[in-house]
């Protein structure tokens, strides 16, 4: 517990000194200790640190995506690759976009990830993968002392991540070909990728097991063969 508490710390004091930005506008939020900071507590603040670094790695995937596969963005009759990144992380949204007809989350991986799907991919990818991080935080990038952060959804998105990187990978056209580019086996191998998406694992984990453990909750662990695993439930946005 106190391990995980110093990891913790570290992280959020990090953060701090990073400029973060919110999970979701992609701006950095006012620094100000009024009424509204006291009635944080520090695991409060942890969270907030954590769900920061989660979708600041999301934004780096997200670019890391549109370098490897630039056909993509132009589906959509983007411009350029900074558009979709603005679109994601650049305004206030509650992750539902238009252009995914209504897919959400889990649902908006799996048609990014499906051969038929005409759209940008990597659009309706990170857009899955934002709706489902943000739900399993209770769709809230702010949270004070009465607030209640389930530690089995987080424990259940970083699941989820596992299964949409194994996806990812694996998911082919009917000629053989990957539908996304992601890591680059070489030589020389890229494996950015597998590093980003292992710190953002790496992260929910640590912050699931940390609130269960302030909680006195326990985490029910799943394990799941990837060929044939289905996404775990987190909370849903109305």
């Amino acid at each position: 517990m106190r391990g995980l508490i110093a990891v913790s710390l570290t992280v959020l004091l990090l953060a701090a000194c990073a400029t973060p930005r919110s999970a979701t506008t992609g701006r950095a939020p006012a620094q100000n200790f009024g009424a509204a900071q006291l009635a944080k507590s520090d695991i409060d603040r942890i969270i907030e640190a954590h769900q920061r670094e989660l979708f600041a790695t999301l934004k780096l995937v997200t670019e890391k995506l549109y370098k490897r596969n630039p056909k993509e963005w132009r589906k959509d009759g983007w411009q350029s690759a900074d558009e979709p990144l603005t679109r994601l992380f650049g305004s206030r949204h509650n992750w539902r976009f238009p252009e995914l007809k209504g897919q959400f989350g889990s649902d908006a991986i799996l048609m990014a990830l499906r051969e038929d799907y005409p759209g940008d991919r990597v659009f309706a990818l990170s857009a899955g993968l934002g709706g489902m991080l943000l739900a399993a935080f209770g769709d809230k990038d702010e949270f004070y002392m009465l607030d209640d952060v389930d530690p089995q959804k987080l424990y259940n998105a970083a699941r989820n991540i596992e299964i949409a990187v194994w996806k990812l990978s694996n998911a082919k056209s009917s000629g053989g070909e990957l539908l996304l580019l992601s890591n680059d086996p070489g030589p020389p191998a890229n494996l950015s990728f597998e590093r980003e998406f292992g710190r953002a694992i790496g992260n929910l984990d640590l912050l699931s097991g940390l609130i269960a453990d302030k909680t006195n909750r326990t985490l029910v662990k799943v394990v799941q063969s990837f060929a044939s695993a289905v996404f775990l439930p987190v909370a849903v946005l109305k």
